[in-house]
């Protein structure tokens, strides 16, 4: 893993190395109190490293080297991302980050293993017995969404710490259960309500099942009738086939069309 030290041009491979504000050339800390949730503070042009922030203030309680190790990578990948720190708000909030990561860097050390590539390693192993393996079938799929979508950031920063060599055999096993299976416990914003296939998890929802008997339920509505023109243009009426109350409405009033 690369330690923010090097922001001239070389990069080391792990965060021991204490870090420079000066060769990060950075000004101003936004946040002294370290109140505010590191995910609310990312600029917009470096979203994609908030889910980062988040699971590192998730986890900081039950392991709080593994949650520094999270917060440094996601500090590297903003780096790379805005390397001249030139987008709007990214100097202040990297300068932020580096100032909590040089403090925790000397308070917080590791607490199951002598070294940062065994702790995260038994971290993640430890997360995936508890959480996946021992609880998946008794909680919510929402629950299960959070959970899935913490140990795939896990294991991406995993990776980072720990070289590939000595990524152990349960590690790598555990990972690619929870790339298996996440995609049961994606968040929808649209569902699929006529998939052609295997259906996805959430469509067997009890809840799920009952708002599409719900809004299949047309008895009673006025049937759609659409003028249609007959080879002799002789103008016809016939009746619009709908598949729900969705169908029915948009038959009636239409729908605005994507771009």
């Amino acid at each position: 893993m690369a330690s923010s030290s090097g922001m001239k041009s070389h990069l080391a491979p792990t965060p021991t190395k204490r870090m420079s504000r000066a060769q990060a050339m950075m000004t101003e800390i936004p946040n002294e109190d370290n109140t505010t949730d590191d995910g609310e503070l990312v600029p917009s042009s470096l979203v994609s490293i908030a889910p980062i922030l988040c699971v590192a203030n998730e986890i900081e309680k039950d392991n709080p080297r593994v949650a520094y190790l999270c917060c440094f990578h996601a500090f590297e990948k903003a780096h790379k991302m805005d390397p001249t720190s030139g987008g709007r708000g990214v100097r202040q909030f990297k300068t932020y980050l580096l100032h909590r990561l040089e403090k925790e860097e000397e308070e917080i050390k590791p607490i199951l293993a002598k070294n940062d590539p065994r702790e995260i390693q038994m971290y993640y192993q430890q997360f995936y017995l508890k959480n996946i393996a021992d609880d998946q079938y008794t909680k919510k799929p929402e629950e299960m969404a959070k959970i899935y979508q913490i140990a795939s950031v896990l294991y991406d920063v995993l990776r980072t710490v720990v070289p590939a060599a000595r990524v152990d055999d349960e590690t790598e096993s555990y990972a690619k259960e929870v790339e298996k299976k996440k995609e049961q416990f994606e968040h929808y914003n649209i569902l699929p309500l006529y998939t052609i296939g295997v259906k996805p998890a959430i469509m067997e929802l009890p809840e799920i099942k009952a708002a599409l008997r719900a809004i299949q339920n047309v008895k009673g509505l006025p049937r759609v009738h659409m003028p249609s023109n007959t080879p002799d243009d002789i103008p016809q009426e016939g009746v619009e086939p709908v598949n729900d109350i969705l169908d029915w409405l948009s038959s009636l009033f239409g729908f605005q069309k994507e771009m």
